[in-house]
């Protein structure tokens, strides 16, 4: 399909720089079917869903990913992007033709790491320096990588560290937050629980790619940054068991939908999970592992509108943006929610 297909236009100041407090009270359009669109909030989640349905989090916990050094004399920016071992990380590289194999980057407070070798994309491998664990490399030197729709508008801060994190991160290994779960709250969930709602735990953990813009002009020449996920034998049998049971399996974000969607089946069967998914999912794609999503707005032409329009249908989609924009609905990372169930 071609690019320009998904493309809408976005007045700058629908794009959140801070997110909503309290995080439930964030706004959420409600796309059912093809009934008529509803302006709710989050904390309406419990009366839109039916007992029996279970919510399917990512409990990835996002790292401070972003570092900045120097090479000599050339300044080195490095967002990792894809874990590969115990100490060295696929990294996109900014001012990155600086550098050669071999070369020593420079980062602050200590942390140091060599420029192993350039992958075609033009992305690196970094192998840091020492025995202390990455993770806590990172935590000395690293900052929270924000979007660069919101670090472009304004300066990463001590808040950041827990604005953009779940309460459900448990597992260290993103580099960008599953944003949708942003807006849940322990009182929204003990309030799903009062309705009869289960909830459910996977991991993936997020890469810098999600971020990369569509360069390509149809979909079919756009290649997909790989993550690892797992999905556990026990989720899996338990997600199987709802379904059986006429429950709804919703997806809470994106990241939670793909990797649940890579596990399924032709027979709509989610089976145990744990390796790469560079799953790409556009209009035409049989949905196989989940019955509805809870996503934030994305951006125009990105792989993330591909996949909502692939869920609800690409008209339908152009409404409910249209609508969001037109009723002052918060975009991006930040912004507020929307509750698609086909």
């Amino acid at each position: 399909m071609r690019v320009d297909l998904f493309d809408f236009d976005l007045p700058p100041e629908r794009i959140a720089l801070r997110p909503a407090r309290p995080r439930d009270a964030a706004r959420m359009l409600v796309a059912a079917g093809q009934a008529a669109f509803e302006d709710r909030t989050v904390r309406d989640l419990p009366a839109l869903l039916r007992a029996g349905d279970v919510l399917v989090f990512n409990d990835t916990r996002v790292i401070p990913a972003q570092l900045e050094g120097r090479r000599g004399e050339a300044k080195i920016g490095a967002t990792l992007h894809k874990r590969i071992d115990l100490r060295r990380w696929q990294a996109f590289v900014r001012n990155g033709k600086r550098l050669h194999s071999g070369d020593t980057i420079e980062f602050a407070n200590g942390v140091a790491a060599t420029a192993e070798a350039r992958f075609d994309d033009g992305s690196w491998t970094l192998v840091f320096h020492g025995d202390e664990p990455v993770e806590v490399l990172l935590e000395r030197a690293g900052q929270m990588p924000l979007p660069p729709y919101i670090a472009g508008k304004r300066p990463t801060d001590a808040q950041d560290r827990s604005d953009y994190q779940t309460m459900f991160a448990a597992q260290d290994g993103a580099v960008a937050a599953p944003t949708a779960a942003l807006h849940f709250t322990p009182e929204l969930m003990a309030a799903l629980a009062d309705a009869g709602i289960g909830n459910e735990r996977l991991t993936l953990h997020v890469g810098a790619g999600t971020f990369l813009p569509v360069k390509a002009d149809d979909t079919a020449e756009h290649k997909m940054h790989a993550e690892w996920g797992t999905i556990s034998p026990e989720v899996a049998a338990r997600l199987n068991a709802v379904r059986a049971g006429g429950g709804r399996v919703i997806a809470v974000g994106t990241t939670s939908l793909r990797l649940l969607e890579s596990a399924a089946d032709d027979a709509c069967v989610i089976h145990p999970f744990s390796g790469d998914t560079a799953i790409f999912i556009t209009p035409g794609y049989r949905f196989k592992g989940v019955d509805g999503l809870m996503t934030n707005f994305h951006l125009p032409k990105s792989t993330l509108f591909m996949l909502v329009s692939a869920l609800m249908g690409l008209e339908r989609m152009q409404a409910a943006y249209a609508h969001a924009i037109g009723h002052d609905y918060r975009f991006y990372s930040y912004g507020d929610s929307s509750l698609l169930l086909p």
